[in-house]
């Protein structure tokens, strides 16, 4: 059994097959739940660990009206009852990958949940996503034990949380033939079924003082209309730096592509010297060198998507995360700078 079912084991009788899938984007998340018989909006509101007439209002049903047996109402998810905090616990919350749809863009739709949490809690070693698997985005609080409206099929990510080592049983002790009366043995002793535990919630801090991490080599996916005429850049081994993998795939600066133009940035949080970047040409997983002409500072970030095509980003060379902006000295909304990345 994998930790994702032994997780949902211990949350609370909720089978290992079935999930509780988000729906919408933020700030208006929710599931979708099938009543039962004999659930009111007071059990509901005990199972998912929020208001009831919050349920009611979610789908424009009067409290007084009550519930109908198979009828299909959305339970929202909100700061009391939904939590992506590194070290939130609960029953996890999934969400259905999409085609072509990236970690950033997962993030931004549910609440600007940390890159980190999500690579923590589904044991990802890259950014890579597979279309159709399922990802953990958040966790419901409380004790109840909510049933998801219908059980999902068990779909593989791209990387796929690790396998728990199967709980064995310590070996039973033989009775003997012949007991001692000072210490009998029982005739038919029972078995002791350990209890599987769901894995630790927390997520331990990254060292502040060393750069960013990246992951190992990821699965080839197809790429956007944006990057069509290059393949994904190649991931450096762990334990590598972002400039040691720009040094590889520029070969040590011999094969640059350049650009001079404003660029922009985005909220992230993400850990402490990790930067990433949006940019129209550079594959998924390009680590770009970003100068500031004006006091010569730099820094190596690494893309995660296009810059998406709205009217605030016209223009724009490339979108840089606040702690990016903030390593290159400057604090403007727009602001002068030079790209450097494999040609």
């Amino acid at each position: 059994m994998t930790i994702a079912g032994l997780v949902l084991c211990v949350a609370g009788g909720i089978q290992a097959q079935d999930r509780l899938q988000v729906q919408g984007t933020s700030p208006d998340l929710y599931v979708l739940h099938t009543v039962k018989k004999g659930e009111t909006f007071y059990s509901l509101g005990r199972s998912y660990s929020v208001s009831p007439k919050e349920i009611a209002s979610e789908n424009n049903i009067s409290f007084e009206q009550g519930l109908q047996l198979g009828q299909q109402v959305k339970v929202p998810l909100n700061n009391t009852n939904f939590s992506q905090k590194s070290d939130a616990g609960g029953t996890p919350v999934y969400h259905k990958v999409e085609e072509k749809e990236t970690l950033y863009r997962l993030s931004v739709n549910h609440n600007k949940v940390s890159l980190d949490n999500i690579r923590h809690w589904n044991k990802m070693t890259g950014d890579g996503l597979q279309k159709d698997s399922y990802v953990i985005v958040g966790w419901l609080k409380g004790s109840g034990s909510p049933t998801p409206s219908a059980p999902v099929a068990s779909i593989p990510a791209t990387t796929p949380p690790a396998n728990h080592p199967a709980a064995t049983p310590p070996a039973s002790t033989p009775t003997p033939s012949n007991p001692t009366p000072s210490n009998p043995a029982p005739s038919n002793p029972a078995p002791t079924t350990p209890v599987a535990t769901p894995p630790a919630s927390t997520t331990p801090a990254p060292p502040v003082t060393k750069p960013d991490q990246p992951a190992p080599p990821e699965p080839a996916k197809t790429p956007d209309s944006n990057n069509a005429s290059k393949p994904p850049a190649t991931s450096a081994p762990a334990g590598s730096s972002f400039e040691q993998l720009y040094n590889q795939q520029t070969g040590n600066g011999k094969n640059v592509s350049s650009e001079k133009g404003p660029g922009g940035w985005f909220k992230s949080n993400a850990s402490p010297g990790k930067y990433y970047a949006l940019h129209n040409t550079a594959p998924r997983g390009t680590i770009i060198k970003v100068t500031n002409p004006l006091n010569g500072k730099f820094i190596y970030a690494k893309v995660l998507e296009a810059i998406p095509q709205i009217k605030q980003n016209e223009g724009l060379i490339i979108k840089l995360s606040d702690s990016a902006l903030e390593a290159l000295g400057t604090n403007e909304a727009k602001f002068y700078c030079q790209l450097s990345y494999e040609d």
